[in-house]
C-alpha cells in the first residue's frame, strides 16, 4: 500500500549480513512475510472497506494504514529498541493518518509517503559523495559471498583502486537516484490519479524502479564491482 512499507523490508534484507548457514527458505520467509503484512494485507483491506462496505477513502486508508504500523511497533517492543527508520516511518505514518482527517483529503496520506521515501532517496544518493555509501554495505555481503578471499580483494581495492570506489559510489547514487525519481512521480500521481488508481499503481511504480535500478546499477556498479573483486581475488592466490 505505501511505499515505503515494500522498501523498508527491502532494505533490511540488502543491508542485512549474509550468514552461509541460513537456510534460502528462511531468507525468502524473512522477505516475504514483511511484504504480505505491509503491502498485500493493507490493499486488501482498502479495498474491502472502500469498496464493499462504502467507507470513505480517508477511513478505509486509515484503517488499512494500522496494519503496518502495528508491525513497525511491535518490531519496536520485540527489540527493545528504537531505530531511525522504524521511528521516522511510525511518526510519518501517523502524522499523515491526521493531516488526512483534519483536512479531509485522502491524497495526503499518499503524498506524505512520496516526502519520506525522498528523504532516504536522497540520503542514498548524498552518501555515494561520502567515504561510506549506503548501499554498499548490502551490496558487499552478495559480491564477496562472505569468503574470506574476497573480502581481502574488497579491502584492498577499497584501499588502492579508484576506479572500484568510483562504482561503489555510482552503486548508492544510482539507486538514490532511480528511486527519488519514483518518489516525484508517486508525488505527482497523488495528486492527479484518483486515490484508488494511486493505491495499486504506487506499488507498480516502486517494482517498475527497482527493476530499472537493478538493471542500470547491476550494468555500470555492481557487475564492474564483482569482477574487479573476482579478478583481485585470483590475482591473490
Amino acid at each position: 500500500m505505501r511505499r515505503d512499507d515494500l522498501e523498508e523490508p527491502m532494505t533490511q534484507t540488502l543491508t542485512a549480513p549474509v550468514r552461509a548457514e541460513q537456510p534460502r527458505r528462511g531468507n525468502l520467509r524473512t522477505l516475504l512475510m514483511p511484504l504480505a503484512l505491509d503491502v498485500a494485507a493493507p490493499m486488501a483491506c482498502y479495498y474491502l472497506l472502500h469498496g464493499a462496505f462504502g467507507a470513505s477513502e480517508v477511513a478505509a486508508l486509515a484503517v488499512s494504514g494500522v496494519i503496518p504500523a502495528v508491525r513497525v511497533i511491535a518490531g519496536i517492543v520485540r527489540d527493545r529498541t528504537l531505530n531511525g527508520l522504524a521511528g521516522l516511518t511510525l511518526a510519518v505514518n501517523v502524522a499523515g493518518i491526521a493531516l488526512s482527517f483534519v483536512t479531509g483529503d485522502a491524497r495526503m496520506m499518499i503524498a506524505k509517503d512520496s516526502g519520506l521515501s525522498a528523504v532516504l532517496s536522497l540520503a542514498i544518493m548524498l552518501s555515494a559523495f561520502t567515504r561510506q555509501p549506503v548501499m554498499s554495505a548490502g551490496m558487499r555481503p552478495f559480491v564477496t559471498r562472505g569468503t574470506p578471499e574476497r573480502e581481502a580483494a574488497w579491502d584492498r581495492l577499497a584501499e588502492r583502486s579508484p576506479r572500484f570506489r568510483r562504482a561503489v559510489r555510482l552503486f548508492s547514487g544510482i539507486w538514490g537516484g532511480v528511486l527519488l525519481a519514483e518518489c516525484v512521480a508517486r508525488l505527482i500521481g497523488a495528486f492527479t490519479l484518483p486515490v484508488s488508481t494511486m493505491v495499486w499503481l504506487s506499488n507498480v511504480m516502486l517494482i517498475a524502479a527497482i527493476v530499472v535500478g537493478l538493471l542500470v546499477a547491476g550494468a555500470f556498479a555492481s557487475g564492474p564491482i564483482m569482477g574487479m573483486v573476482r579478478v583481485e581475488a585470483r590475482g591473490a592466490r
